[in-house]
Formats: structure tokens, sequence, C-alpha cells
């Protein structure tokens, strides 16, 4: 009866350890190739052998797609990964060789063996990858008030990383100098500049970096000062310019005034000539009436 309980317990035991995965997570530069390791057991032939691959990405966990499957002898992979998924060793092993990995191929995959009339549920094995990749390129912004007292903030976003790139915020000139930032989750970060001023104005550089790599980008703030010698200069000119104005309409005055007296002038003196012709011709005139 002894033997025959831990006979049964054994069964059970292989039953539940039909698939064993030799490593729980498995890490791999973007660009590399990645073995994921899947064992099982069985006592039966493998004329029946099924296994199936599963990927559950970490940025869409709810959507499992189905990489490869192995049924009755035939190779089916997923359509979207021809040409870079493949068996390893089968029928006798269930490894996978990922090929040219992509940061999309992160995820939790599972393994599952099926092979009657071994056991009526099949084998589930689960590991993690993880893509390792440098930072993509980030994207600097700059949005706020650049006059004299306003307030700036300056953004820096970046799309991947693995792992999470460290984001700093420097100004590079005249000196360099770190500034603190503030994160907002975990690819992007911003820097807050109050009352501004012309010492503000200068190149600003954003850094993502981890350990595979580092990419900058870059902006270049200018802040607006008001220059109080060319107000002075601005005040000079007007009040010139409104004295020339002055100026000319005393001129146009001036002139219109000794127009009108130069016309009365004429005018007198052409009534004098009239009166006088008269007088002097008039008895002429009379004189030969009466000869």
């Amino acid at each position: 009866t002894a033997g025959t309980g831990r006979r049964v317990r054994d069964e059970e035991k292989m039953k539940t350890e039909m698939v064993t995965m030799r490593e729980s997570s498995v890490e791999v530069v973007r660009g590399d190739f990645a073995i994921l390791p899947c064992s099982f057991f069985t006592s039966s032939p493998l004329s029946r052998l099924n296994v199936i691959w599963t990927l559950a990405p970490f940025t869409n966990p709810e959507s499992p797609i189905q990489v490869i499957v192995y049924d009755h002898g035939q190779v089916i992979e997923d359509p979207s990964l021809i040409g870079r998924v493949g068996f390893t060793g089968i029928p006798w092993s269930a490894d996978i060789v990922l090929n040219d990995t992509q940061v999309s191929d992160a995820g939790i995959y599972r393994c599952m063996v099926n092979n009657p009339p071994e056991t009526a549920d099949p084998g589930i094995g689960e590991l993690a990858l993880t893509v390792l990749a440098p930072p993509s390129l980030p994207v600097c912004q700059w949005d706020g008030d650049v006059d004299m007292g306003g307030s700036v903030t300056l953004s820096c976003t970046v799309k991947e990383g693995t792992p999470t790139p460290e984001i700093h915020w420097e100004k590079l000139n005249p000196e360099e100098i770190s500034l603190p930032i503030n994160m907002e989750g975990d690819l992007s970060g911003s820097v807050q500049i109050v009352n501004v001023s012309s010492q503000t104005s200068g190149l600003y550089r954003c850094s993502a970096n981890n350990f595979l790599g580092t990419e900058n980008c870059y902006v270049n703030l200018s802040i607006y000062t008001p220059d109080s010698s060319s107000g002075i200069l601005q005040g000079v000119l007007l009040t010139l310019s409104m004295s020339l104005v002055l100026l000319a309409l005393l001129v146009l005055i001036l002139w219109l005034h000794r127009t009108g007296q130069d016309g009365r002038w004429r005018g007198g003196k052409d009534d004098e000539d009239e009166c006088y012709n008269e007088i002097r011709y008039t008895p002429s005139l009379m004189k030969r009436s009466f000869v």
C-alpha cells in the first residue's frame, strides 16, 4: 500500500513537472539572438506531440499572441515573426531561438506541451524576456514667457530605453551647471525656471543615458531684455521729428502770411492807377468834345 501511494505521488509529480523552464528570465541586447529554454518529460511516443509558445507583451499583457506551434510534425510561426523564430531541437526539446530581437519582443513567454496520452492537461512553464536597449533620441521643448521676469519650463521626453534611462538637464554656457529636474513618469523630465533674466539666456542640454549609451537634445533659450539706451535714442528721434514738423508748419504760416500782404499791396496800386487815369484822361476827352 505504501509503495502504491508513493508511485501515485511520483506519477502526479511527473505530470505537474512535465515542463521545466531552465531559466525564469532571459536578458538580451536589442538586435542579438536569445535562446528561450523549455524542457519536457514524457514516456509516450512523440508522434502526437504538441508544443505551443505564446507571448504576453509587457506593453500589452492582456493581449497575448501565439509565437510558434509544433503540432504533429508541422511548425507554424506567427506571421509577424517569420524568419526570426524557430525551434532548436524539436521534438526532443521545446527550446526556441528568437533572432534580431526588438524591444516589442519583451514580455512573458509561456511554453505549453501536450503529448497524448501522457496526460490530459498540458504542462505549462513561463519565463520573462527583457530586451535591453540604449535610450532613443530625446525630444526637447520649451514653453512659457521669455520676457524679463517671466517663467519658462524646459521638457525632455524619451520614447524608449531599457533599463529606464536617467534624464539630466544642464546649462552649458557660460559655464556648465546641473539643474534640478522634475520627473513626469519614467521617460520624461522637466525643469522650471522662474523670474528669468538676461543671465538665463544660453544653451541647455538634456541627456538620457543608461549603461548602453547616451543621447542628447538641446534648447537655445533667449530672454528678451529691453535696452535702456535704445529707448533713449528712440525718444531723441521722436523729439527731433516733432521739432522738424513744427518748424515746417511755422515756415508755411509765414509764407502764407507774406503772400497775403503782397496780394493786398498789389491790389491797392491798381486802384490808384485806375483813379489816376480817370482824372488824367477825362479833361482831355472833354476838351476835344468842345472843339
